[in-house]
């Protein structure tokens, strides 16, 4: 009798498992056409979709273990309900070398964390930065976007337009940035190019929100066509150090404060609505682009959002064209995953998407060779 009551339990137990993870994965592939601002707590089940997925695949394993073959098609049916969104978080691509191609460029996309000027240490800081600039020559890219730049006009250690230029062989470069009059210092977004630039722009974010984030364009003659590249550096959380202690191991104290945790999961919910219309509005200026385009940047963002979804329905990701896995590109304590993006055209193709392997930054830096399809 307590042999039953005790699988009995059980079976209440997984019963109790799987609908709950039926309703979080239902919920998490509405957050990607679901806008944020309409049901806030939604983005959240997005973000945790990788982990909800493999609860729900241990539940399903565990209903065929127990030959349960009602609960067996229901958790496989859930499954299916998602179709292709399963493949914006893991990849099976394959590499379009084979592709016959035309006019191939490398584009490397990173954000540098202001090349670490800001490092409590000044000799880790200036080993950092050197080590960064060292990885970016190395690279060899053509096309460099890079989000959260930083310029100091007459100063020999961070003149870093006049630096990179030179020593990434790129004359032309286009940068939005936001001036302080403190020791003439510089902060924002910044493209260079070994292409001439003949036109560049920039999109706004103002109207959406007052940000330091930012967009800039510029149209490029690459061999033989005009292409627009956009560097997108969507909003921010802007975590500050107090934030972080939540995530720190050697504060005992951390996973028991609840209003912290409450604190940051707040302000991780008020960046998404911000994001969602910044996208909005960025996608809209690139379908009137005359010109094929290239999206690089640091959207803030997992492939299971609303906002990622705005470019994935008419642009193609690198990452997911050309790689295998999961994929990360955020390197801070605060467990993001995959945030940067490379996006391009459907006319183009792409081939050789790497992932920084040294970490010199809270990002790491992605890069692949973009071709005209022939």
């Amino acid at each position: 009798m307590k042999q039953l009551k005790r699988i009995f339990r059980l079976k209440n137990f997984l019963i109790l498992g799987s609908v709950l993870s039926i309703i979080a994965l239902l919920l998490s592939y509405l957050s990607v056409f679901v806008h944020p601002e309409t049901i806030r707590y939604i983005p959240i089940f997005g973000l945790g979709y990788l982990i909800i997925l493999g609860i729900h695949l241990l539940l399903l394993f565990v209903w065929i273990f127990m030959k349960s073959r009602a609960w067996l098609l229901i958790m496989f049916g859930i499954l299916l309900l998602g179709g292709n969104l399963h493949f914006r978080s893991i990849s099976i691509g394959w590499d379009d070398e084979n592709t016959l191609k035309s006019e191939e460029y490398k584009v490397l996309s990173y954000n540098v964390r202001l090349f670490d000027v800001y490092n409590q240490d000044p000799a880790k800081a200036k080993k950092n930065k050197k080590a960064i600039f060292n990885f970016l020559e190395s690279s060899k890219a053509d096309i460099y976007c890079f989000q959260e730049f930083y310029h100091q006009d007459g100063s020999d250690e961070y003149n870093t337009k006049e630096i990179l230029s030179d020593r990434l062989n790129t004359p032309y470069h286009h940068a939005r940035l936001s001036v302080s009059d403190y020791r003439k210092q510089s902060f924002g977004v910044a493209i260079f190019s070994k292409y001439e630039i003949v036109s560049q722009g920039e999109v706004s974010f103002d109207e959406v929100e007052k940000t330091f984030n930012y967009c800039i364009y510029v149209d490029i003659v690459a061999k033989k066509d005009t292409v627009r590249i956009y560097n997108v550096h969507l909003q921010s959380i802007h975590f500050q150090k107090d934030d972080y202690a939540l995530f720190n191991e050697d504060n005992p104290q951390a996973s028991n404060e609840n209003s912290q945790a409450f604190k940051l999961l707040n302000k991780v919910l008020d960046a998404y609505p911000i994001r969602a219309e910044q996208a909005v509005k960025l996608t809209e200026h690139m379908k009137l682009s005359p010109h094929p385009i290239i999206v690089c940047g640091d959207f803030n963002d997992a492939p299971m959002s609303y906002t990622y979804n705005q470019f994935h329905r008419f642009l193609e990701d690198a990452f997911l064209n050309t790689s295998f896995g999961i994929g990360r590109t955020y390197a801070g304590k605060v467990p993001a995953g995959r945030i940067d993006y490379i996006f391009y055209d459907e006319s183009m193709g792409s081939s050789n998407f790497v992932i920084q392997k040294e970490k010199l930054s809270d990002h790491y830096a992605i890069s692949c060779s973009i071709f005209k399809k022939e």
